[in-house]
């Protein structure tokens, strides 16, 4: 394979060395990705050192990206949810 392009299997030509590179690319992110998540788990480790609840922590977080539109509706209809099953 001589060639900077080769045949993939739908008959195109691929440019080897870009294909390389995007892949690389991909690599280098998922290696940020994975490094990213460990310290995340290193916040919540620290959060639970210090007697905060994880799981309480991770639904404020969920909150926060809502609008306070959407989040107030949610509320609202689990309300009525709960209700009608008579859990509150």
């Amino acid at each position: 394979m001589t060639d900077e392009r080769q045949h993939g299997m739908g008959g195109g030509a691929v440019a080897a060395d870009e294909l390389r590179l995007l892949i690389e690319r991909a690599e280098r992110l998922e290696e940020e990705k994975k490094g990213i998540s460990d310290d995340i788990k290193d916040v919540f480790a620290e959060a639970k050192g210090r007697g905060y609840d994880g799981k309480a922590m991770k639904k404020i977080m969920a909150i926060r990206k809502k609008k306070k539109e959407e989040y107030q509706e949610e509320e609202a209809i689990l309300e009525v949810y709960l209700q009608a099953l008579g859990m509150l």
